[in-house]
């Protein structure tokens, strides 16, 4: 592979060349592509998974099973979890990293191209194959597949949705080594580890966590299907097996996994709030690092999940302690965000409008987890829909938005074209309105004791369900004017320049799209990623390239 030096002497006719369509269907290995392939194929299953969540919904919208029957529901409502993780949420985030991180660290391409482009295409594959277990009896154990009922609820359909949960698995593992070889071995000479941007120190704690759980997961997975399968008797309790182990091998993956899904979009947070705060990032080294204490601290919270399962006391309570604790270097990043845009030059655009809906939203997503560290209340609440609204409040109001906001921040680098900000802007607000409308009132049902993954219920719960289905309706209308936005401008956009937010990171230096070897030239490091301080106001769009090689110069 080239180097970045390398490629300033390359003929100008090679370095301006640009990718065809067609390379986007193909076993292409620039990262750019694999990119792209990632983050299309994640909305297509993000569509599917949510028309899924509209039928559980209207389902919901009154006490009795009149629309889709239980067991119909029961599919519905496993195919829209596993959908939603393991098929739009951790894939959108390798997908953003697969673009931006060789642009990030001013290299010409991933470490191992072919590694990166096997990882994606075993992707969609699996996706196909979980939405094909629907012609056998899709699952119905829930996203969580809990044995014994994950063993008596359909063996096929559940087989199907192991083997694609494998495939997935397989992807993530592939793909963490592909961003921890790349991050530290590949940055240009003058990018220490502490000159990368802070999506790189994400990146590298999301990496880190999915090469130490996953094959945990991945052990479950086959440990629940010689049950299904040869009739042994791991979690079989009929036979002497203990369903518990499997709960403890699947949290040991799956709370990790949260940290999977919102740690990439932290980093892009992180990313969008100084450019359009027009402000250095506050607290750079202590947003750094408490990512990589929240990589370490997710390894040893899983039993949280656990309180009603017979857990010892006294291990309640260092699980208790331990969850707790992740909220610190959690507050250390929300302090930090928000002392970013105090005082800055704020443009509500529309990834500042996500970035702040993303703090706003995150944080009650946050405070409800504190409430559910808590041993008691966590009991109280156990399976009840409180458990549900926190939850979609940490991946919806939070891994949700912060995706929303990275895709308009970077749309023009990766298109060449501006998004409409008007549709943006209703995109943005019929979301935030409808999560709020969908989720906020779960909160209270949990309290008031109505159960999760239930079709029937009572009804003095029918009026906050009607409430919830409302806002699920408008969240689901909020993707209209977001498809339209990304399709449209792709073809009617304004040309967006290769620098139209005046960033200072080292994707901005090149083409928009980028050259197939990413930069014309090695690119130029500032003294930091984030000194806005320096006035960029009456620059030119292109012209930060040479802002940078003239303080560089100076530097010098």
């Amino acid at each position: 592979m080239s180097t970045s030096t390398e490629i300033i002497s390359q003929p100008a006719a090679v370095q301006h060349k640009q990718r065809k369509w067609t390379d986007y269907f193909t076993f292409c290995t620039d990262h750019k592509v694999i990119g792209i392939q990632y983050l299309v194929t994640a909305f297509v299953f993000f569509y599917i998974g949510g028309a899924f969540a509209e039928v559980l919904r209207t389902e919901l919208a009154t006490p009795d099973p009149d629309f889709v029957s239980p067991e119909l529901y029961n599919q519905f409502m496993t195919m829209h979890g596993t959908i939603m993780i393991f098929l739009w949420i951790i894939p959108a985030g390798a997908g953003f990293a697969n673009y931006l991180i060789p642009l990030m660290i001013g290299a010409e391409d991933m470490a191992f191209p072919r590694l990166n482009a096997v990882a994606f295409w075993i992707t969609p594959p699996g996706g196909i194959l979980l939405l094909s277990s629907f012609f056998v009896g899709a699952p119905q154990a829930g996203w969580t597949s809990y044995p014994p009922l994950s063993l008596v609820s359909g063996k096929w359909g559940e087989e199907i949705w192991i083997l694609s949960v494998l495939l997935v698995g397989t992807s993530s593992i592939l793909g963490a080594i592909n961003f921890i070889t790349t991050i530290l071995k590949m940055r240009i000479p003058d990018m220490d580890i502490h000159s990368m941007p802070l999506f790189c120190w994400a990146m590298l704690a999301t990496s880190t966590l999915a090469l130490l759980s996953t094959p945990v997961l991945a052990a479950a997975m086959i440990l629940l299907s010689f049950d299904l399968i040869a009739g042994t008797s791991f979690f079989n309790p009929t036979g002497g097996g203990d369903p518990i182990v499997y709960q403890h091998l699947f949290w040991f993956y799956s709370h990790p996994a949260v940290y999977i899904m919102i740690l990439p979009f932290f980093g892009i947070v992180s990313e969008i709030l100084p450019t359009h705060s027009r402000k250095p990032i506050f607290g750079y080294r202590a947003i750094a690092y408490s990512s990589l204490a929240i990589c370490f601290l997710g390894l040893i919270v899983w039993a949280h999940h656990m309180f009603t399962s017979g857990t010892p006391g006294w291990l309640r309570m260092f699980f208790m302690a331990a969850t707790m604790l992740i909220a610190v270097p959690t507050g250390i990043k929300i302090f930090s965000w928000c002392a970013t845009i105090w005082g800055g030059k704020i443009e509500l655009n529309t990834p500042m409008l996500f970035g702040i809906g993303f703090i706003s939203s995150f944080l009650i997503g946050g405070l409800t987890g504190v409430m559910l560290a808590s041993v008691p209340f966590d009991i109280h609440v156990h399976d009840t829909y409180f458990v549900v609204g926190h939850f979609h409040y940490v991946l919806f109001g939070g891994t949700a938005l912060a995706l929303f906001g990275g895709v308009y921040h970077w749309y023009p680098k990766m298109t060449g074209r501006m998004y409409n900000e008007t549709l943006g802007k209703i995109h943005f607000y019929t979301t935030f309105v409808g999560l709020n409308l969908t989720f906020l009132p779960m909160h209270e049902l949990g309290l008031m004791g109505m159960n999760r993954r239930i079709a029937l219920y009572a009804p003095e719960f029918q009026d906050l369900n009607i409430l919830c289905t409302a806002g699920a309706y408008l969240l689901g209308l909020s993707s209209i004017p977001f498809a339209i936005n990304m399709i449209w401008s792709l073809y009617k956009g304004k040309q967006a320049g290769r620098n139209p937010w005046r960033a200072l990171t080292l994707e901005w230096q090149t083409s928009s799209p980028p050259i197939i070897e990413n930069f014309e030239e090695m690119p130029v490091l500032w003294s930091g990623p984030y000194d806005y301080g320096i006035d960029t106001e009456e620059l030119e769009r292109d012209s930060v390239q040479e802002l940078l090689a003239e303080v560089g110069a100076e530097s010098k």
